[in-house]
């Protein structure tokens, strides 16, 4: 592998790996986040009728 891309594959990995590490980070921080998490009820008219 030639140095440039060695560099190359460095700063993909470094860059994903920063990001990846920010996003847990961000998750994992953010307070009170439970009680923002909301059910979804979805209406499906085919199962909604009597039988």
């Amino acid at each position: 592998m030639t140095t440039s891309g060695l560099i190359v594959m460095l700063l993909s990995v470094g860059t994903v790996t920063l990001l990846f590490g920010w996003c847990v980070a961000k998750v994992l921080s953010t307070p009170h986040e439970s009680e923002k998490i909301h059910g979804v009820d979805l209406h499906v008219p085919d199962r909604d009728t009597d039988r």
